[in-house]
């Protein structure tokens, strides 16, 4: 219901109001009503002085002087008059009343209006006004969603990790409040600003945090609101939204997931698209055509930059890419910190030893791990999140939830202790690889039980040393479930395994050149655009027989050597693989600390709060020794996978592989 109807609504009520009140309080000065009868008796008595004849309706005045009222009936009464005349009343006509050429004309056309009226309203209904916003006929309306400066509560406060992005965009901010200070040097703000990242690195937080800082309007929508099954309506929606951004400019339009209409035109496995070519069409003129749209700052978001139009990218439209990437250590820990304000802590915790055991955890990761440790909080009835709780959390993330219903045979959870152990020792003997968190063999998400490993530093890319011995831990696990059970007994826990070690040899020689026989030559082209007509459409470069050839002999040369040498150790720490293997069975869960004492030669230590007589459950304890951050996501062995599927978490490695263990 709009305004007008309120108002009209308003004013009927105050109208019945005032009117019931001034007839209860209004003084009844009315003659006096009497029947036909008795009015034709006081005639034929000489006692009525005049009378006034307005159709059925008589009134007149006594001779006493007092007023009267009667009906006359519809029957004819042929002798009123002789008696009015023979007994001297004087008898007055009232000419009868003539509506007006106006009034007949409004009266005849009002059942005319009441429908055209009625007909007007649903029109506007369908068309979008009046709450009908989703009607049918609304196609060209824009679906943009304004913002006043008043609702944004959001600031750069309430950003953090990103600070390299957010000194990006405070020139932005700066623009919008004062234009004058570049302008008078004749310096223009950016028409756009697209912003690239990963998922949930913040991105649309951080455009929503310009417009709170500028106190500016602010528009948003999503990339898939454009695109309809009729062509043309997606350019009348660009072109209405950017209508309804002048009329509130300055003011920041921003475009979520704009990859939706932006992608590359006319290329495609399936030809082009008409409806989101002229969509994309009338965006790229919007944002730089004929018609200046001074004020107006358009913010696009997006994680598929490659598959963009290049005339989106061009200077004069979006002028500038900010790259919101992961957050490192200090970062996570500022996001932490945030996050954490919206929870009642306990003493015990420290964000910098959860930033430094989240390595690759984006903001979105991190908001998780807190909602989830609150979560843990109220199932255990307490009033504060302490850091058991995060650390529970930490683990449900990056391992997956703990499975404890799963019933699993004395000889199964022995062949998974081993192989995980094997999965351990490797990565604990092997030069250059990351650091063993814990181990577990708790089932958790789809894998009878997890090896994590995190790394020390900030890494950023891998050495050849570093991925050998990826590979060699890799095969841990099959070849300590091949000692303990024989080449027969060997399950198919290691299927995953043997996937991702065989596609980081693969890489090492067609990929990254660390092949010395084939030398530094990529044999295989980047397939990511083969879908988007660019340079892998053929799916990849054309190699000649002899050359595929060598390319697997050096695969399985690669893959044979790591095998061998994985090997050799597990049978020269035979003893701590059985020591390891026995320390899981009764733990379930061990942690570095336990590690490190199996590794040199003494008992492992039990977890906190564990009995003697081993009431105290499996003890899944922090890592004493919290690792520094890296740019790299931490990483888990799967051992007896059921469904030979990955864990929940594994990143990509900073080469495009998979990640190491």
């Amino acid at each position: 219901m709009n305004d007008m109807a309120k108002n009209l609504i308003l004013w009927l009520v105050i109208a019945a109001i005032l009117l019931t009140v001034f007839n209860n309080f209004s003084v009844d000065n009315s003659p006096q009503t009497m029947n036909y009868s008795q009015f034709v008796q006081q005639v034929q008595n000489q006692q009525v002085r005049s009378v006034t004849i307005d159709g059925y309706t008589i009134t007149g005045e006594r001779s006493d002087g007092s007023s009267f009222q009667t009906i006359r009936p519809a029957a004819e009464d042929p002798k009123l008059m002789d008696d009015l005349l023979s007994n001297n009343v004087t008898v007055v006509g009232k000419e009868p009343e003539r509506q007006s050429l106006w009034t007949r004309l409004l009266v005849a056309s009002f059942p005319i209006l009441i429908i055209l009226a009625i007909f007007l309203f649903f029109m506007r209904q369908m068309q979008g006004g009046g709450g009908g916003k989703g009607g049918p006929m609304s196609f060209g309306k824009s679906k943009a969603k304004l913002l006043s400066q008043d609702q944004i509560k959001t600031t750069f406060a309430d950003v953090a990790g990103c600070d390299e992005a957010k000194e990006e965009v405070e020139e932005l901010v700066d623009f919008l409040r004062d234009p004058s200070k570049f302008q008078r040097l004749g310096g223009t703000i950016p028409r756009g600003v697209l912003m690239v990242g990963p998922p949930g690195t913040g991105k649309t937080l951080l455009a929503k945090s310009i417009a709170g800082e500028a106190k500016v309007p602010f528009f948003s929508i999503s990339g898939s609101d454009f695109v309809e099954m009729f062509v043309g309506v997606g350019a009348s929606r660009v072109r209405d939204m950017f209508e309804q951004a002048k009329k509130q400019a300055p003011c920041i339009i921003f475009i979520d997931e704009i990859d939706a209409v932006g992608r590359s035109r006319g290329v495609g496995m399936g030809g082009g698209n008409d409806e989101r070519e002229q969509t994309l069409n009338q965006l790229l003129v919007e944002m730089d055509g004929f018609e200046a749209n001074e004020g107006i700052i358009v913010i696009a978001a997006t994680n598929r930059p490659d598959v963009l139009d290049p005339a989106l990218l061009r200077p004069g439209r979006f002028d500038r890419q900010v790259t919101v990437g992961l957050p490192d250590i200090r970062g996570r820990e500022h996001i932490l910190n945030v996050h954490l304000r919206k929870v009642p802590l306990a003493d015990d915790v420290k964000p910098s030893l959860i930033a430094r055991g989240t390595p690759g955890f984006s903001g979105a990761d991190l908001a998780n791990l807190v909602n989830e440790a609150a979560l843990f909080a109220a199932r255990r009835n307490k009033r504060l999140v302490g850091m058991d709780e995060l650390e529970l959390a930490k683990d449900k993330i990056m391992m997956g939830a703990e499975r404890k219903s799963m019933v699993m045979s004395e000889k199964e959870k022995l062949n998974t202790a081993y192989h995980e152990s094997g999965h351990a020792i490797i990565g604990l003997v092997m030069p250059e690889h990351d650091p063993v968190y814990k181990v577990t063999i708790i089932p958790r998400g789809r894998a009878l039980g997890v090896t994590m490993f995190l790394p020390e530093e900030d890494r950023y890319s891998l050495s050849r040393q570093q991925i050998i011995s990826q590979i060699c831990s890799l095969f841990g696990g099959r070849i300590a479930e091949e000692m303990t059970l024989g080449p027969d007994g060997v399950t198919t826990g290691a299927s995953n395994d043997i996937k991702r070690a065989t596609e980081l040899a693969h890489n090492m020689v067609a990929k990254w050149g660390l092949s010395e026989e084939l030398g530094p030559i990529m044999y295989d082209e980047d397939e990511s655009h083969q879908f988007l007509g660019g340079p892998g459409q053929g799916g990849g470069k054309f190699k000649s027989g002899e050359t595929t050839s060598k390319l697997d002999k050096e695969v399985r040369r690669i893959i044979d050597d790591c095998y061998a040498k994985a090997k050799q150790i597990l049978e020269e720490n035979r003893d701590k693989l059985d020591a390891m293997a026995e320390a899981l069975m009764k733990y379930e869960t061990i942690d570095a600390d336990q590690l490190r004492d199996i590794m040199e030669g003494r008992d492992p230590r039990p977890p906190e709060g564990w009995d003697d007589d081993g009431s105290g459950g499996a003890g899944i304890t922090p890592d004493a020794q919290a690792r520094p951050d890296d740019a790299e996501a931490p990483s888990a062995e799967e051992g007896d996978d059921e469904e030979d599927d990955e864990p929940r978490r594994r990143p990509s490695d900073p080469l495009g592989g998979p990640a190491g263990q």
